[in-house]
């Protein structure tokens, strides 16, 4: 097995994530640092990151997360603060968010060690949909502001469309997009002339945030796996 898609079967992190930490020099093999994420490896090669030896493959989890503003999207923190990793039943697996939201915003975002799951969810050629709800200021959102996020907007690292959106309150909205860059919504929004109040992530995918309440979690179905896994 190569060397990425072992350490993100070890649920280490995303296939992404496992390249960046080859490429950085935290992975070594037998005790030898390797920077070639398609060694071939298996459960004797003694592979480890960090000086950590990883013993295989963990049982693998998926958790849909109904994040609260002020909570932040990564696994740790330096400083201490909340993170979302905190909202599931970790144990001993080492899980990562996939499908982060910035700090203040709120909605559903994915815990799992699945790092074959979490490749096929980022990965910009997968194009994966994410529908967002989105609370904005200024004056009450006109059919204009519609067309010119539908037709695209121009941001500083370059063009973002909306593949769909729909106005569902004077205020409020609600857009597709299948790109990830950062804090996207929030800039395309203030392009039209309509900063973000509130944000939040309803869906990733096929899978729709529900009735989840903040703060909880719950497990996905291996039927939600599948739908996942198949988009």
């Amino acid at each position: 097995m190569r060397l990425a898609k072992y350490l993100a079967h070890a649920g280490v992190a995303s296939r992404r994530g496992a390249e960046t930490l080859i490429a950085t020099g935290r992975v070594s093999v037998s005790g030898v640092v390797v920077r070639d994420p398609a060694l071939d490896v298996d459960e004797r090669s003694g592979v480890a990151v960090d000086g950590q030896r990883l013993s295989g493959a963990e049982p693998r989890v998926c958790y849909a997360v109904n994040k609260p503003a002020g909570v932040l999207s990564t696994a740790r923190d330096t400083h201490g603060r909340a993170t979302v990793v905190e909202l599931v039943p970790a144990g001993s697996l080492r899980l990562y968010p996939v499908g982060r939201l910035d700090l203040d915003s709120s909605g559903l975002v994915l815990v799992t060690n699945d790092g074959e799951l979490a490749n096929r969810l980022t990965h910009p050629r997968f194009e994966v949909p994410k529908t967002y709800r989105a609370t904005l200021a200024g004056r009450p959102v006109g059919q204009r502001v519609l067309n010119a996020l539908r037709a695209g907007v121009e941001l500083d690292d370059g063009p973002a469309a909306a593949a769909r959106v729909r106005r569902i309150g004077p205020h409020e909205i609600e857009l597709e997009i299948c790109e990830g860059r950062n804090r996207q919504v929030r800039r395309m929004c203030a392009a039209v002339g309509h900063p973000v109040t509130a944000l939040r992530r309803v869906a990733f995918g096929s899978l729709r945030l529900g009735r989840l309440p903040e703060g909880a979690h719950r497990r996905l179905s291996s039927a939600e796996l599948e739908r996942l896994r198949a988009l």
